[in-house]
């Protein structure tokens, strides 16, 4: 974090950016990687509006900062939506993995 006003997203795969960066659609990156504040009731992460803000390529990595300023002592996570198509029929079947879901990881930071 910078100070409480940008957060610094790495690890992504380089093509994956290069190729989302080239797209015009506005607000792509907030489809694909929302910020969101922690509710204090955690059952509810999944209903949270995504945070306004700016995202931008620097060096490789993805730099989110929001309209208004991160609050201080206050929890945010980001979710990174894995579009890979890595389930199969027996993900399904263990209940792992549900029709028309796509998996996510919830970063918190």
């Amino acid at each position: 974090m910078d100070s409480g006003r940008s957060v610094k997203f790495t690890g992504l795969d380089n093509a994956i950016m290069g190729e989302i960066s080239r797209d015009s659609s506005k607000g792509i990156w907030q489809a694909l990687i929302p910020v969101f504040r922690m509710p204090a009731d955690t059952d509810l992460k999944s209903y949270q509006p995504a945070q306004p803000g700016t995202y931008r390529l620097q060096d490789k990595a993805i730099v989110f900062t929001p309209d208004t300023p991160f609050v201080k002592g206050r929890i945010y996570f980001m979710r990174y939506y894995r579009f890979g198509g890595t389930d199969n029929m027996w993900d399904y079947v263990r209940g792992k993995s549900k029709l028309g879901r796509i998996p996510y990881t919830d970063l918190v930071f």
